[in-house]
C-alpha cells in the first residue's frame, strides 16, 4: 500500500499530461477545424519574402515585386511585418512597368534592415487567368559589339530555319546555345542567356519576356527564385528553361514576377537580399474565405503557424525527434535492442530524412566502417582522449568530402546528400565502437552497430509517415502525449522480448 501511494502522484502526473495533450488537441480540431489526417482540406501554399538591406540614415523607398492570382493559384490575403515603414500595395514598379509590388518607405533608418512579406497561394486547378501578351518593340541594335551581334543573329537563323511556331522557335533558338559553346561563351561576355534570348525572340517579331519562377517545397527556407522564358503564341503561353530548353510548368511552381520588372527596388540603402521560405498548409474550406480577414488568436490554439516561415520550416523536422525518441524508447524497454549511444539513432534517422533511406544506409556503412579502420589505426599512437576524438572529427569530415566528390564525379546525385549526416554523432560512434571492439570484440560491435541501424530505419519510417508529420506540425499539444507515454515506459520493469528466449528450455518438448 505504501508503494501504490508513492506512486500515486507519478500516475496523477501521467494523467494530467494524456488529459491535456487530448483534450487540447481535440479543442483544436473542433474550435479551429484542423482535421485529423492529412488531404481532407484545401492546399494553400504560404510563402514568405525575407528582405534584408543595409540603411544610409537617409529617406527609404523599397519595392518589392509580389504575385497575384493566376493559372492554378487564387491569392487569398498577404501580410507584412515592417515596424516604423509606411506601406502601399500598388500595380507599377518604378521604372513604368505594370505588376502588383509592395512598396515601403520610411523617412530615415539606419543599419541593418529585416522586412517581411508573406502571401497565402490557394491551389486551385480550375483557375484561370489570362495574361496579356506583352508588347514587341520595334526591332533595335542588338547589345554587344559587332562579333557578338554576328553571332547571336547566326543562331538565330540557324533556329529559324528549323522552326514551325514560337515555340519551337525558343526551343530550337535554345538548343543552339547549348551546342555552340563558343558563341555561347561569346555572348554571355555581353548579357546574360536568358536576356539575349529574349532580345533575339523580339527581333524575330515573337512576345516573349523574362519571369521569375519560385518552386515550391514544404519546409524550404532561404529559397531563391528561378529566371525562365515565357513566350507567347497567339492567346496561349509557354515557359521555357533557359539552360536545358525544358518546356512548361509544374504544378508545384508559381510565378513570382511576371512582368519582366525588377524583383527588388531599393532608394536609400545597399547590399540588399530577398529569400523565400515555404510551407505547405492544409486549411478547411470555410476557412479559406476567412483567411483574408484577421486571424483568430486564443490562448488555447497552441500553433507554429504565427510564427515567420522559416521559423516554422525548422519546427516542422524539431518536432519530430520526439516520435522517434518515442521509438527507440519502445525498442529499448520493451524489445530489447541495444544500440550505441542512447539517441543515435535518432539523428540518424534524421539525417535519413534528408538524404533518402537506400543513401543514408549506405553512406552511414561507409563512413562508420572506413572511420573505425582510421581510429584502430589511431589508438596505436596512444594518442589523449581530446586528440583522438578531434583526429576521427576531422577524418569523418575528409571522408564526407571525399564521398561526395566521388558521387559527384560518377554522377551519383543521390551521393551528394551524404553531407547532412551529423559528423560530431558519427564520430562519436566511430570511437564508442572502437573502445567496444578493444574490450569486448567485434561481436558486440556488429550487435550495437546493427541495433543502431535497425532503431534508425524504423523511426525514418514512422518519422516520415504523412499523417504523422501532419500531426505533430498541426496539434503541438501532442508533445504532453509522447512526454507521458515515454514516462510510463520509463516505470516499466518487467521482462523485454529479447529475453523470453531465457526460459525456452522451460517449454514442454513434444511428446510430453
Amino acid at each position: 500500500m505504501r508503494l501504490s501511494k508513492s506512486r500515486a502522484p507519478f500516475y496523477t502526473f501521467v494523467a494530467l499530461l494524456l488529459i491535456a495533450g487530448f483534450g487540447l488537441a481535440a479543442y483544436r480540431h473542433i474550435a479551429f477545424d484542423v482535421p485529423w489526417l492529412p488531404g481532407e482540406k484545401r492546399q494553400i501554399w504560404s510563402i514568405e519574402a525575407k528582405i534584408e538591406y543595409l540603411a544610409k540614415g537617409e529617406p527609404v523607398k523599397l519595392s518589392l515585386a509580389i504575385p497575384d492570382t493566376q493559372m492554378g493559384f487564387e491569392r487569398l490575403g498577404e501580410h507584412t511585418a515592417s515596424p516604423g515603414y509606411g506601406l502601399a500595395f500598388t500595380d507599377a514598379a518604378a521604372d513604368g512597368s505594370s505588376g502588383r509590388r509592395a512598396e515601403w518607405s520610411a523617412r530615415s533608418v539606419w543599419g541593418k534592415q529585416t522586412l517581411y512579406y508573406r502571401v497565402d497561394m490557394l491551389v486551385d486547378p480550375n483557375q484561370r487567368v489570362d495574361l496579356s501578351s506583352p508588347s514587341i518593340a520595334p526591332p533595335k541594335m542588338l547589345q554587344g559589339d559587332g562579333p557578338q551581334v554576328t553571332a547571336a543573329l547566326q543562331l538565330l537563323e540557324n533556329a529559324l530555319a528549323r522552326s514551325a511556331d514560337n515555340f519551337t522557335l525558343t526551343r530550337e533558338l535554345i538548343r543552339e546555345f547549348r551546342t555552340e559553346a563558343q558563341s555561347a561563351q561569346l555572348l554571355g561576355q555581353a548579357q546574360t542567356r536568358i536576356d539575349w534570348l529574349v532580345d533575339l525572340l523580339h527581333h524575330a517579331g515573337v512576345p516573349a519576356r523574362k519571369v521569375l519562377l519560385l518552386n515550391l517545397e514544404d519546409g524550404r527556407r532561404r529559397q531563391s527564385l528561378a529566371p525562365v522564358l515565357q513566350v507567347f503564341e497567339g492567346d496561349g503561353y509557354q515557359l521555357f528553361d533557359p539552360a536545358t530548353g525544358k518546356q512548361g510548368r509544374k504544378p508545384n511552381q508559381i510565378l513570382w514576377e511576371y512582368h519582366s520588372a525588377a524583383l527588388l527596388d531599393l532608394i536609400g540603402g545597399n547590399q540588399s537580399t530577398v529569400h523565400f521560405s515555404v510551407i505547405e498548409q492544409e486549411v478547411p474550406v470555410n476557412q479559406v474565405i476567412e483567411r483574408e480577414s484577421v486571424r483568430r488568436s486564443s490562448l488555447l490554439d497552441f500553433s507554429i503557424h504565427s510564427l515567420p516561415l522559416e521559423e516554422q520550416a525548422l519546427f516542422k523536422g524539431i518536432l519530430l525527434i520526439p516520435v522517434g525518441v518515442l521509438v527507440v524508447v519502445m525498442l529499448r524497454i520493451l524489445v530489447g535492442l541495444r544500440t550505441s549511444g542512447t539517441f543515435m539513432p535518432v539523428l540518424i534517422a534524421m539525417a535519413f530524412i534528408q538524404t533518402s533511406l537506400l543513401t543514408g544506409v549506405v553512406g552511414f556503412l561507409l563512413i562508420v566502417g572506413v572511420g573505425l579502420m582510421i581510429r584502430s589505426y589511431l589508438s596505436q599512437l596512444n594518442l589523449l582522449l581530446i586528440a583522438r576524438i578531434s583526429a576521427v572529427i576531422i577524418s569523418v569530415i575528409v571522408l564526407i568530402a571525399v564521398f561526395a566528390v566521388l558521387a559527384y564525379q560518377l554522377g551519383l546525385s543521390e551521393g551528394l546528400k551524404i553531407t547532412f549526416f551529423p559528423m560530431i554523432i558519427l564520430s562519436w560512434t566511430i570511437e564508442r565502437m572502437s573502445i567496444l571492439w578493444e574490450e569486448e570484440g567485434p561481436k558486440q560491435v556488429l550487435v550495437q552497430g546493427g541495433g543502431s541501424l535497425v532503431v534508425a530505419m524504423l523511426a525514418y519510417v514512422v518519422m516520415t509517415n504523412d499523417i504523422v508529420r501532419h500531426l505533430t506540425f498541426n496539434f503541438l499539444s501532442l508533445q504532453l502525449i509522447f512526454m507521458a507515454l515515454v514516462l510510463m515506459l520509463g516505470s516499466y520493469k518487467g521482462y523485454r522480448l529479447s529475453e523470453i528466449r531465457r526460459f525456452k528450455e522451460l517449454l514442454p518438448k513434444d511428446g510430453n
